[in-house]
């Protein structure tokens, strides 16, 4: 039951492969990456918020048991009121989609007076590109590429982490309670909107696309590199190393993944542009699929080899993630 739902609401949620589409297609050539790191800020909101639903709103009869009774239906059926919660959530955003306008290409300049891009131009931009199968495009199918491998690192990244952080120190982990991890999350989260809209801009202005993924790529290889020994510090030294470590991880990766996604977006025409997204978003959902259970397994393994003389425990596990950088930075190159 659990396997179908999930299927079916990967198979039903349409939302992100157009909502790229639409923000490039609303701004202004300046103002793309901003518009996609919005994108990107909005996705990194709901997994703040999504498990905080989920952690305050389950079993509220034990939970509050002041405001719901066991009785009631929140009692008889304990997940129910965080459901409950996201659908009407996703109700709002159904009936805000009425009055979204349909993209066009003109802009409104300062003046008030509406700036059309030049007819001929984009008529031979469009010709140029009818005939051209996406699946032969280069430069799209190679960003779609790293945009999926680095999806993949990222999410082993995640689900590990919290794995290694509440396992114990004598396996190699950090003996946090999940409150302390939440904690963590919430800092590196809130650390990364303010990076988002404040100044990612100004790198993607400086650097480029390309440029700063792929800096962005090598400094994410001596930051995974440290955390396995982050289990010998305590007190002060490893609360500011974790919080330093998380906030740069996810900075960098935000980096990358608007990155590749402005690529993706920049490689089509206007009218390929939808298709492109969708067939990026696929393809990324697959890696994201195997990427949990692919990183479950390598941490079950690290454990058992806590003896080894190669990496031994936990080291191994960061090791992998550590190496997956260099190949995707080796494929962007």
């Amino acid at each position: 039951m659990a396997i179908a739902t999930r299927f079916l609401l990967g198979a039903l949620n349409g939302m992100l492969a157009p909502i790229k589409a639409y923000s490039i297609e609303v701004c202004r050539p300046e103002h793309q990456a901003l518009g996609l790191s919005i994108v990107s800020t909005g996705w990194g909101i709901g997994l703040v918020v999504g498990p905080a639903i989920g952690g305050y709103f389950a079993q509220p009869a034990k939970q509050y048991p002041n405001i719901f009774s066991e009785k009631s239906i929140f009692g008889r059926f304990p997940y129910f009121l965080p459901c409950l919660c996201i659908s009407l959530i996703a109700l709002v955003v159904l009936i805000s989609c009425i009055w979204l306008p349909e993209t066009l290409h003109k802009h409104k300049n300062t003046e008030g007076e509406i700036e059309m891009i030049d007819n001929s131009r984009s008529t031979l931009e469009e010709d140029s590109h009818k005939q051209k199968s996406l699946y032969k495009n280069w430069p799209l199918i190679s960003s779609i590429i790293a945009y999926c491998v680095f999806t993949l690192h990222d999410t082993a990244y995640s689900e590990i982490f919290s794995l290694w952080a509440v396992s114990d120190k004598r396996y190699g982990g950090l003996s946090f309670l999940s409150k302390e991890v939440g904690r963590v999350l919430a800092v590196a989260g809130a650390g990364l909107l303010v990076y988002q809209f404040f100044i990612y801009r100004s790198v993607h202005k400086f650097l480029g696309s390309i440029n700063s993924s792929r800096i962005a790529l090598a400094l994410s290889i001596p930051i995974l590199a440290a955390y396995p020994f982050m289990t010998h510090l305590s007190g002060l030294r490893l609360g500011i190393a974790l919080y330093l470590g998380t906030i740069l991880k996810g900075v960098l990766s935000i980096t990358i993944i608007t990155g590749t996604s402005l690529l993706q977006n920049n490689a089509v025409s206007q009218s390929q542009r939808g298709a492109a997204n969708g067939i990026s978003t696929t393809a990324m959902s697959f890696f994201k699929a195997i990427a949990p259970a692919g990183a479950g397994a390598l941490f079950s393994w690290a454990q058992e080899r806590q003896n080894a003389a190669f990496f031994p425990g936990d080291q191994m596990i960061f090791f992998a993630l550590t190496w997956i950088a260099p190949v995707l930075l080796a494929v962007k190159l």
